[in-house]
């Protein structure tokens, strides 16, 4: 089984495919002002973003998009003025930025390494 997509919902789609574009998805699917679909840069996982009237409530989700160039993002939201945090090094060996969409979506990007899949802890089937 593979990840197709994640979808994250939007009440502005423009402001969102500004965002994601920003980071270096690639626009696949344009049904405004409903829907888009996003290729990522590596790999072939899409990202999507859907119409609603209203935002859930509540902490909501995180939504972790691997880089090796936090620095790079850093830098493009201090010239963007969007408020972040990081990139800081976590518990769980990973160094994470973390950035909310137009819409108040969490949004890490972050760089493990080999920690990813195989941290010190991951168990053995």
């Amino acid at each position: 089984m593979r990840l197709n997509q994640v979808t994250v919902p939007s009440i502005d789609l423009n402001k969102s495919v500004v965002f994601y574009e920003s980071l270096g998805l690639k626009r696949i699917v344009d049904s405004l002002p409903n829907y888009v679909r996003f290729l990522c840069p590596d790999g072939d996982s899409t990202f999507s973003v859907h119409r609603v009237d209203e935002l859930p409530s509540g902490d909501g989700i995180y939504v972790y998009f691997e880089t090796e160039d936090l620095e790079k993002y850093a830098e493009q939201f201090n010239d963007q003025d969007v408020a972040f945090e990081g990139p800081n090094d976590q518990p769980w060996l990973w160094t994470e930025l973390r950035v909310y969409d137009p819409d108040g979506n969490k949004i890490i990007l972050f760089t493990a390494g080999e920690n990813r899949i195989s941290p010190p802890w991951r168990i053995n089937p």
